[in-house]
């Protein structure tokens, strides 16, 4: 005959349609036996999606951060983050993630370590689909963010972090009186040369084509500062390979059209042929421009942030190829997070 003190005990409360179990050394937490509902859900877990759950979670709204592949976003790959407000002597990216993570799960965000594969957003509650399980929510915010496209080349991989970057603005600062290069020949690539060519020694530009896809006006200003001997251009000519060390990058193998081949030294290599928004799940339900970027409200009234569909806002990257900085990204993730309140507590 058994004991009591040899039982476990097994409480099951039934509330609302929910339930619960409770036993020592057993937790089953509701996630695992009901429907993930949730008021509110955040895609992505970079500046814009923690400053959205930190606004959201101080009002009670009990958001959820399902933060993707990448957690963090791209300020897990930078080194050092000279421009974040307060943060005087400089803070290293992935450390400035780990203070928002923090700061959101004090007030109480839930973190779901999750990818998304596929949404439907043509009715309330929005439902979600993962790697991890399904997902359902009243609101939603979208910060899924932006991704650099790379060349695809092992050794630019091998040293992504040390010498090569695809954030002129983020990591131009320590290149500075040293040589670098940049490749691209598109806006984003003669901004970066024009960014860089102000802090470094000299930049090489290397383009694969003849002329640039740039506008009219900032090619101007490039060759200005080409015939300054800041800007030396490589045209009809591809990054072949980075070269480097243990302690970084060292210089370039740049292999013409015609099939050249030149060694070039320098310090940086800042990768510039755009950046591709991370939206292919909602392709065909949100409103996108000819890029993918997100299309919002925008406007100086409320709700800028908010998309085609009542209940789905945007914030940081996703909508943005103009500012990519996450200051501006924790701003509108801010923005979406007030609007998320307004909204639910209309309805």
């Amino acid at each position: 005959m058994l004991a009591v003190s040899d039982i476990q005990v097994v409480l099951i409360c039934f509330a609302a349609n929910q339930f619960a179990v409770e036993s020592p050394g057993l937790h089953i937490a509701k996630e695992e036996i009901m429907n993930n509902h949730h008021k509110l859900i955040i895609l992505g877990s970079g500046p814009a999606g923690y400053t959205a759950a930190i606004y959201a979670a101080r009002a009670n709204l009990n958001p959820v951060i399902i933060t993707g592949i990448a957690q963090g976003g791209q300020l897990m790959t930078t080194t050092e983050v000279d421009n974040w407000p307060a943060d005087a002597d400089g803070v290293q990216g992935p450390e400035l993630m780990s203070r928002f993570l923090a700061h959101a799960e004090r007030f109480g965000t839930e973190i779901i370590f999750d990818q998304i594969n596929a949404v439907d957003l043509q009715k309330r509650p929005f439902t979600l689909k993962g790697d991890m399980g399904e997902y359902t929510c009243d609101a939603l915010i979208v910060a899924t963010g932006a991704s650099a496209k790379y060349l695809g080349l092992p050794s630019e991989e091998a040293f992504a972090g040390k010498g090569v970057s695809a954030c002129a603005t983020c990591d131009g600062f320590f290149y500075k009186n040293q040589d670098v290069a940049v490749v691209g020949g598109g806006n984003t690539a003669v901004e970066e040369a024009l960014y860089l060519a102000n802090i470094a020694k000299t930049v090489t530009l290397i383009h694969r084509r003849s002329e640039f896809r740039a506008e009219k006006i900032m090619i101007d200003k490039l060759m200005q500062r080409v015939d300054e001997g800041k800007v030396i251009l490589k045209l009809e000519s591809n990054l072949q390979e980075v070269l480097g060390d243990e302690r970084g990058v060292t210089g370039a193998m740049i292999k013409g059209n015609d099939g050249s081949d030149e060694q070039i030294a320098v310090s940086g290599i800042f990768i510039a042929i755009g950046h591709k928004p991370n939206t292919d799940i909602f392709k065909g339900q949100l409103e996108m421009d000819e890029t993918g970027y997100l299309k919002t409200k925008g406007g100086t009234a409320d709700n800028v942030g908010a998309t085609n569909i009542e209940g789905v806002w945007a914030a940081g990257d996703v909508k943005d190829h103009t500012y990519r900085q996450a200051i501006t990204s924790a701003a509108s993730g801010c923005q979406a997070a007030l609007d998320v309140e307004r909204w639910l507590g209309s309805r």
